[in-house]
Formats: structure tokens, sequence, C-alpha cells
């Protein structure tokens, strides 16, 4: 079985790769010529050079593969249309190609987002029914690949997939938190608990991997997560404990955070750099919780997480260590 991948190079995709490649499928690989390996370079890949925008690249991409797994898109742009080019029209692109040369694919499987679809509604977690609500740029692009793909379920076997705030070994997102608080702060954000559904980055390849192969799933949407919801201080505690460490826990006002955003912007605006909080970032992280419900994911796919909020973190924090990422 050959399976193409999007985003190999990346945090999840490179998991993924290596998942797949365990399982005994034949790896090929969409990157660019820019790309860092690194993560993949050990592994038995095919490579197809280029991007989500040639055309003729990407047919020959997803010709003669049973399986596609689109992971590639941006989490981080310096304006809106960035966002709608990588995530939403590479999307399209891709399905397109598909349709085009390959109809006896198995399985296209887009790993989408919880942002796709929006924070809490009154605190209670969402699921796979819960009307779309983005409320970034990001989660609006992810929506709007995910429709394009909805749009398909009749022509392509389709499954989406959608994660929370993922963490685990190579992850520079999360990674933000457990520097801070080997640097002795634990950042607060507001007044309120953030209550958050998080997952283990392991955990969640072998959720897309079962999401991929079971035949209940195609034409359907899942939630891949912990099945525990987790606040800001549990993590923390959990963090400090494994990285011996005290931290200081700083509570930040959602008004401060927001002129700290908005000062970055202007910053990003002149340099042309991204920049970590801007204010995209901060409407996402003062929300009070970003939870989801894997019933559907449990019942149909019998998805079950291996590792604990403890084991986890014990797993990255010594990676982190390993890398020098962490002192």
């Amino acid at each position: 079985m050959r399976v193409l991948i999007t985003g190999a190079t990346g945090f999840i995709g490179s998991h993924l790769a290596e998942q797949l490649h365990q399982k005994g499928y034949a790896l090929r690989c969409l990157v660019r010529k820019t790309s860092h390996l690194r993560w993949i370079e050990h592994l038995p890949v095919e490579y197809c050079y280029g991007d989500l925008f040639d055309e003729e690249v990407l047919k020959q991409a997803v010709a003669d593969v049973d399986y596609v797994y689109h992971v590639a898109g941006l989490t981080k742009a310096k304006t809106r249309e960035e966002y709608f080019l990588g995530n939403h029209i590479g999307t399209k692109n891709l399905l397109d190609a598909v349709a085009k040369v390959n109809s006896k694919l198995k399985r296209f499987i887009l790993v989408s987002s919880l942002a796709a679809v929006g924070p809490s509604l009154n605190g209670a977690p969402v699921n796979e029914e819960t009307p779309y609500h983005p409320i970034t740029a990001y989660g609006e692009s992810k929506m709007k690949a995910e429709k394009e793909c909805l749009k398909m379920v009749g022509r392509l076997p389709i499954t989406i997939v959608r994660p929370p705030a993922v963490y685990g070994p190579r992850d520079r997102d999360v990674f933000e938190f457990f520097k801070a608080v080997n640097n002795g702060l634990q950042p607060m954000i507001g007044l309120r608990t953030k209550t958050v559904s998080l997952i283990y980055v392991t955990d969640l390849v072998d959720g897309i991997v079962l999401a991929g192969e079971h035949p209940a799933a195609a034409g359907k949407v899942y939630f891949i997560s912990s099945e525990h919801y987790y606040s800001w201080k549990e993590v923390g505690e959990v963090t400090t404990r494994i990285m011996q460490k005290k931290a200081i826990r700083l509570k930040i006002p959602v008004g401060v955070v927001y002129t700290i955003a908005a000062v970055s912007e202007l910053f990003s605006m002149a340099t042309g750099k991204a920049v970590l909080l801007n204010m995209e970032k901060a409407r996402d992280i003062v929300q009070d919780a970003w939870t989801c419900d894997i019933s559907k994911a449990k019942r149909e796919l019998g998805f079950r997480e291996s590792y604990t909020l403890e084991d986890g973190i014990r797993k990255t924090v010594g990676w982190y260590r390993e890398q020098c990422w962490l002192k």
C-alpha cells in the first residue's frame, strides 16, 4: 500500500510518516525543495518536489497512491489571505488533482483542527454536530478546507480528523509553555480558569491512521483528542513536578494580552515577519475553553488514548532536554 503525505517534514506529519512506515506502507511525500528533511531523512521516502499550487506536481504526487494524508497547512501567517491560500485553496487543489487522476483512491484524510469549529460554547465541549463558529482567520481557513472536502464526499472517500492542541517531541508551539515553566514562570491568561483538550502526538497519529483505515470512517468527521479536559493550572503542576522546577504563576489580564498582541502585530507589519503573539493568537488564548467530545471516535473507531498527561509530558520534556531545547 502506498500513501502520499503532505506536511511530512513538520511536527505531526513526521510522526505520521514514522507510524505509517512501521505499519508497512510505502511513503511518498510532497515537499518543497527548501524543506528541512531532518525528521524524515531516516525513512525510505519517495519525494515529490513541489507545492500545493503546482497542478502537474500534484497530479504526479497523487497518482497510484492508495491513501492521501493531507497534513500540510499554515498555522502562522502574516495576513488573512495567506491562511486562506495555504489552508483552503491548497486543499482544494489537492482534491482536484485526486479527482482527475486517481479514481481508485481508498481514502483522503484531511487533518483539520478544533479551530475550524471554534471554542466551547457556554462551557460545553464541542462535538461533530456543533455548528461552525471559528473565531480566527486560521480557523476560518480550516473550516473552508473542510467544506471543500465535504463537497467531494460523493466522489471521493474522505475522512476529516480534528485534533485540538497537540504536544510532543518536535513541537514548537506548546513548547513555548514548557520553556516558560523551565524559566520559572507559569503564565495564566485572564482571571478565569482556562480549560483545554490536549493530545500527545503519538496518540494523535494513532487516531489519524485508525480513521484512515477504518471502513466506517469514510465520509465522516471525527475529533481525536484526550478524553479528559485539563486546566492550564493542572498542566503546569504536572510539568513543574516532572521538570523538578518551581514556577511562579503569572496572571496576565486579557487587556494586557491584547495590548502585547497589537504591538507585536505592528512589529510584524513593519518587518514582514510572523510573530508568536498577534491579535489572531490573542483571540485564541483568551477563550475560557477549547474542549471537544471524542465519544464518536471511541464509539465508531474504538479510539483510545495510550498516554496519560503525565506520560506525555514526561516524554516530551525528556526529548526537549535531549535536543538541548531545554537546559
